[in-house]
């Protein structure tokens, strides 16, 4: 493959196979996540779960390519994303809390009577 990359006035070598294996990593994790959004499409909790699988293999890549181009601009970003996911799980609990309640169950074709 590519023995160099030239980013800006940076030359970076990665011809190391760790990077490799973890952006193998990485895909592999995101698409775990959206194989199990498409497929498990009934049960809200499972449809949370693989979403915030989703965001960590987008937050881990970024830590890598910010290592491996020694930018710290991708880990303050990943920082973001990380509290933004914080946020989303939180509301998204007290969403599924409520409907628990109100309906008694949390399969999603129950939900789609809800209107705003």
């Amino acid at each position: 493959m590519f023995n160099n990359l030239v980013y800006g006035l940076y030359l970076v070598q990665y011809t190391d196979i760790r990077y490799y294996f973890y952006v193998g990593f990485t895909i592999a994790v995101f698409g775990t996540g959206l194989s199990g959004i498409v497929t498990n499409r009934r049960n809200l909790v499972m449809v949370l779960l693989y979403l915030e699988l989703m965001l960590l293999s987008v937050n881990f890549n970024l830590i890598l390519f910010s290592v491996l181009l020694d930018i710290i601009l991708g880990q303050i970003v990943a920082l973001f994303v990380l509290v933004i996911a914080g946020s989303e799980v939180s509301i998204g609990l007290a969403f599924l809390i409520l409907a628990f309640r109100t309906k008694g169950v949390l399969l999603l074709h129950f939900f789609r009577t809800i209107k705003s």
